[in-house]
């Protein structure tokens, strides 16, 4: 026996066999880190905000089954809670210092079925089953709102921006009308025909593809925001759900609605009395979300290197 060759099979056969290892590779350059990389402790913290995102897209799926089912109230509350997961999944990002573009992704395709696609099939099943046409075309334009109102926020977000505001209607706060609509009604035949359906329909899917500016509440469930204005929120709505969860329905998803209209008819008033800060600053205009920069048409003073 040779024993110069047994040796080193003997060394071999102690070591754990290498396995073919993927490597993660930004498109942007930009460093990744895979998560077999971490400890478990950090690991658990980049990833816990996925998990409400997951259970967001969750809710929201069984939304639509629910609805095509018949079972509308059941879908409602379903969204109702797909909108408490989508804060609370942001909030717990900001908490933990675990905001990354993998968790602002998947966060916008869970909204987009959970605020794009199942409040369309609700409307649709709920309002609009006598005209099959109309309804057709109204659910797509929610949808298709929707579904712009996202990718833009996606493109457009900046670090530098005013976090007080977004820039058209959030869609869980667009998804929160039709979903309070149905917990306070018992049917969809109020008024006019299909004045009701249509109202709901294309308002807030227009809002959502809208310039008009939202005010963002992220600052109370900031780690830094006021406690107290978040308690007292959180108390009153709670209370109001608990008796009389229908009219607390309405006046928060319709109120924050009209949050918009009435800020810019009483922003002179809050200016003179309040003070400019009290008011939204000026907007400043953004790049087009569409096209790239070309040189010398969106900045004339651009060179080769800057396009």
């Amino acid at each position: 026996m040779d024993v110069t060759d047994t040796e080193p099979r003997r060394r071999l056969r102690g070591r754990r066999p290498r396995r073919n290892r993927f490597r993660l590779v930004s498109p942007t350059g930009a460093s990744v880190v895979s998560l077999r990389q971490v400890g478990p402790r950090e690991r658990l913290r980049v990833v816990s905000p996925s998990l409400f995102t997951v259970l967001n897209l969750f809710c929201g799926f069984s939304a639509v089954l629910l609805a095509f089912q018949g079972d509308h109230v059941w879908a409602a509350a379903l969204l109702a809670a797909s909108v408490a997961l989508d804060m609370c999944d942001g909030a717990l990002a900001r908490l933990v210092g675990a905001t990354t573009p993998f968790g602002v992704q998947l966060d916008s395709m869970a909204d987009l079925i959970s605020f794009g696609l199942a409040p369309a099939v609700l409307v649709y099943t709920w309002m609009l089953s006598d005209w099959p046409t109309l309804a057709w075309a109204l659910a797509f334009l929610w949808l298709a709102c929707a579904a712009f109102r996202l990718a833009r926020f996606n493109v457009t977000v900046d670090s530098l921006a005013d976090k007080r505001y977004f820039i058209g209607l959030p869609s869980p706060g667009a998804a929160g009308v039709p979903v309070a609509t149905i917990f306070a009604l018992e049917t969809a035949n109020i008024g006019p025909d299909m004045v009701l359906p249509v109202a709901l329909s294309v308002l807030p899917a227009l809002l959502m593809a809208s310039n008009v500016r939202f005010r963002s509440f992220r600052s109370l469930l900031s780690p830094q925001g006021p406690r107290l204005p978040l308690l007292l929120a959180l108390g009153g709505i709670a209370a109001g759900l608990a008796v009389a969860p229908g009219a607390t329905g309405l006046v928060v998803a319709y109120g924050y609605v009209l949050t918009a209209p009435l800020g810019w008819l009483t922003a002179p008033l809050r200016k003179a009395l309040l003070g400019p800060d009290s008011v939204a600053p000026p907007r400043t205009r953004m790049p087009s979300v569409f096209l790239p920069a070309l040189v010398g048409v969106d900045d004339p003073e651009a060179t080769p290197a800057d396009a």
